[in-house]
């Protein structure tokens, strides 16, 4: 198996009795991720187990999507997995827009100032709203916390975990 994996699910409960299963997403594309055809790996908490799977169809329904998996046609052959998570290579991240950022990227970035002041690292994303805020720990102090918005963000390196912002008065 790879060593590198992206979580896109959570296998809670079967539907029905022709082998559909309901999914929890835990990605932003689930559309791409659940589509016809798309290639799962459904994987044991434990990691003891694994299956590779093929989407057959999925439809939304109340925040989860009812997967119906090829060659698995009846609960018996489905109910085992409940509990395990559905997992695609990393190589398989879907390509973001500009400005765009995964979690996994920005997390362990350090921040600095556009004068080149060390001020942290980011150590968490908060989602309160209308936009991303970063918390920024430092050693000693309360975190920063930085909103995501063009005024503050000047600038993020991914291959460098580097952010570099413009702090606003009353920001630290």
């Amino acid at each position: 198996m790879t060593d590198q994996w992206l979580n896109v699910g959570k296998l809670v409960n079967t539907h029905g009795l022709r082998g559909e299963i309901k999914v929890l997403p835990q990605t932003d594309f689930p559309d791409v991720r659940f589509a016809k055809g798309s290639r799962l790996t459904l994987l044991r908490p434990d990691g003891a187990d694994s299956r590779e799977v093929e989407v057959a169809g999925a439809r939304e329904v109340k925040g989860m999507y009812v997967v119906k998996l090829k060659g698995i046609e009846t609960i018996n052959e489905i109910e085992s997995c409940k509990g395990w998570d559905v997992k695609v290579p990393a190589e398989q991240r879907v390509e973001l827009e500009d400005g765009e950022y995964y979690h996994r990227d920005i997390i362990g970035s350090e921040v600095v100032t556009e004068g080149g002041e060390l001020l942290g690292t980011i150590g968490e994303i908060l989602q309160p709203g209308a936009n991303d805020v970063w918390s920024v720990s430092r050693p000693g102090e309360k975190p920063l916390l930085l909103p995501v918005i063009d005024e503050v963000v000047l600038g993020v390196d991914i291959a460098a975990k580097r952010v570099t912002v413009r702090l606003m008065e009353g920001m630290v």
